[in-house]
């Protein structure tokens, strides 16, 4: 994976961080505040020889005890030494609770003891640190070897009695905290990795230039739920998901152009793999911006088992295609006009009980022709792929077709099944138009060169027509 790939991740699960971070943080500062304080304290005891009244018996006294000085201080945490201290007042503890409280350290090339005692009370810490270090004087002059004279050969001294400490060393708390925002900030980089690698969903063009060579002609962005109905081109001219059906009406010129002595017009056909990708209102806001350039467009409705586009523009659906081709109207006596731009509807009618049947009909064959002749443009909203044969039978009879793939709810195994079933049948699939995009992925232009290439293999080549495009 790119470094740019992972801040990818990162910026799409960047809630993930945030909670994993806050739980980190929540756990070690909860973690911090029930455990238990704790104090240490301090005591030092320096180790000199009684005798030794010439340069040889000194150096050799000071070599005798350096090499002593290690198990001086091993003695402190023998109950030997801890047993009485634990006795003292201030202190009342046994040697076995004791020595998980006290360690003896030897400063480096020094013959002082440091003897330090942590306990939970700061008072008690001081009190254990100056019993065992006054007790490790005593037990060190009672075992080091008696002179001629008969006194002791080693004699320790306390240079620095144990103060008691204002601070816990125990816990830290700034150190806890900072070992909670890491361990939660690389926690949830993990999940956020393995929940990118588990999703499967068509989230961007780079996924849609691994499952195939179909190209992205179009990224419309996340809207609310809670938008106006209709067409957010003329609803809501300015905002970005009207200019982004304005990129795509533009990108489309790309995709083949037309002879100019080619009579006829552009018949485009809108599907998805599955229900609820917003393939009518990609349908209805792409009729829309065609309209805008000033043609003549009809929108019709050919989603005939579900419906949708006279409900979304608010008009009649008592009667549409399915009265057209059954002979008992003609488009003119149908059509009704929507918007200000003069763009023509032909809704639904009503739902028949055999759809694919009337979609593949000569009498819808002879209807497209016509409306070849009578319209610069016409946008057929046609039911989804994998659910029902209508859309792959009416790409026989189109120019060609849009495939929504909405962000948010399909799979690519989904938009690999639809793609090659269109392609078996002959359809011409001129791209991919992505839904509910998230506004800071930049799905096509310059990112979308950067994405990795197709595999070959994949899918089966989808035909791109050439001579069979409109002036858009």
């Amino acid at each position: 994976m790119t470094l740019s790939a992972f801040l990818g991740v990162l910026r799409r699960r960047s809630s993930w961080l945030l909670v994993s971070v806050l739980v980190g943080l929540t756990v070690a500062g909860a973690g911090s505040a029930a455990a238990t304080r704790l104090y240490t304290a301090e005591a030092s005891l320096f180790f000199a020889l009684e005798y030794g009244d010439s340069a040889g018996d000194l150096a050799q006294g000071s070599n005798y005890l350096q090499s002593q000085v290690s198990s001086f201080a091993l003695l402190a945490g023998t109950p030997t030494v801890l047993g009485p201290a634990g006795e003292r007042a201030g202190v009342s503890a046994d040697a076995r609770s004791l020595a998980g409280r006290v360690t003896a350290t030897v400063v480096p090339e020094t013959v002082v003891v440091r003897i330090a005692a942590t306990d939970p009370s700061p008072a008690r810490a001081a009190a254990i640190a100056d019993a065992v270090a006054d007790q490790l004087e005593r037990t060190v002059e009672q075992l080091s070897p008696a002179g001629e004279d008969g006194s002791r050969a080693v004699r320790a001294t306390t240079v620095a009695s144990a103060d008691v400490p204002t601070a816990p060393v125990s816990p830290r708390t700034s150190l806890n905290l900072a070992v909670g925002v890491l361990a939660g900030l690389l926690a949830g980089c993990a999940a956020a990795l393995v929940r990118d690698l588990l999703d499967n969903r068509v989230r961007d063009a780079g996924v849609v230039a691994e499952l195939t060579g179909v190209p992205v002609v179009g990224a419309i962005p996340a809207r609310s739920p809670r938008s106006a109905p209709g067409a957010v081109v003329e609803t809501d001219s300015h905002s970005v998901a009207a200019e982004a059906f304005r990129h795509l009406r533009t990108n489309l010129q790309f995709v083949g152009v037309q002879d100019e002595d080619q009579g006829g017009a552009r018949v485009l056909a809108v599907t998805s793999s599955r229900p609820g990708e917003g393939k009518s209102t990609v349908a209805v806001n792409l009729a829309a911006a065609l309209a805008e350039t000033g043609a003549r467009v009809l929108l019709v409705d050919a989603d005939l088992r579900r419906p949708a586009i006279a409900d979304r523009l608010g008009l009649e659906a008592a009667a549409g295609l399915t009265t057209v081709l059954l002979g008992r109207a003609t488009v003119a006596d149908l059509v009704q006009d929507w918007g200000t731009e003069g763009l023509h509807v032909l809704a639904s009618g009503p739902v028949p009980p055999n759809p694919s049947e009337l979609l593949g009909s000569p009498a819808m064959r002879r209807l497209l022709e016509r409306l070849r002749d009578e319209y610069d443009h016409v946008v057929l909203d046609t039911a989804p792929v994998l659910p029902v044969a209508d859309a792959a039978i009416l790409s026989r009879s189109v120019d060609g077709l849009l495939v929504l793939a909405n962000a948010t709810r399909v799979r690519r195994p989904q938009l690999t099944e639809t793609l090659r079933s269109l392609a078996q049948v002959g359809g011409t699939v001129l791209g991919v138009v992505l839904n509910q995009v998230r506004r800071d992925e930049d799905v096509y232009g310059y990112a979308a060169e950067a994405q990795p290439p197709a595999r070959v293999g994949e899918l089966p080549a989808v035909p791109v027509p050439a001579g069979r495009i409109g002036q858009l």
